[in-house]
């Protein structure tokens, strides 16, 4: 398993070797040791999450409130899409700057999402799968959008695809009001949360 992180402090792409033959493909895209590795603690699953995309649904900017907030480690068994990371934790040294992974499932690369970090993508092609495993159920209070159209973050979406998104992610605050609002989560927050998790992994 190769490993490689993101401009994003704290977001890694797993990389499996995948083994193809005449039946097929088998790859793992998910392995506990490779997180342990790159994060110095485990992931607990406390929710899975199966989405099916057409071609150009953009879902997200999504985050939620630290702690607990919810770590996601995804990976795309069908189709191809691009995944999104945004840093909108207030003091962090990359705020507001986004990277951008493209997955699919010919590679079944995975993407490690720590909390607090915003996470969006847009489906490449349609009936595209994507599968979250989330570190904490799903908590409508504490959850929160920022508009993925904001035009001063400015995501990568591409400009040849028609756009799909739901009502509740259009009328998503931007950045900045999200700031305003006092609802994105703080940096130093995140990094003692993220302490306090490896701490009891040890």
């Amino acid at each position: 398993m190769e490993i490689r992180e993101l401009t994003i402090a704290g977001v890694f792409e797993f990389i499996p070797p995948a083994f193809a033959d005449n039946r097929g493909m088998f790859a793992s895209p998910y392995q506990e040791q490779a997180l342990v590795k790159a994060t110095g603690r485990s992931m607990r699953v406390a929710q899975t999450n199966h989405s099916l995309s057409r071609r150009g649904t953009i879902r997200g900017v999504h985050f939620a409130d630290v702690p607990p907030s919810q770590a996601k480690y995804i990976y795309c068994p069908r189709g191809s899409l691009l995944d999104v990371v945004v840093d909108i934790r207030v003091g962090s040294p990359t705020f507001g700057q986004w990277d951008a992974v493209k997955l699919d499932a010919g590679a079944c690369h995975g993407l490690f999402v720590p909390e607090g970090i915003g996470h969006s993508f847009v489906a490449l092609e349609d009936d595209t799968s994507m599968n979250y495993l989330c570190s904490e159920g799903y908590n409508p209070s504490g959850e929160h959008g920022i508009n993925p159209l904001d035009p001063a973050l400015g995501l990568p979406w591409p400009a040849d695809l028609e756009q799909v998104l739901s009502p509740k992610d259009l009328e998503a605050p931007t950045l900045a009001e999200a700031e305003a609002a006092g609802i994105l989560p703080r940096y130093e927050d995140c990094l003692a949360y993220y302490e306090k998790l490896r701490a009891a992994y040890v």
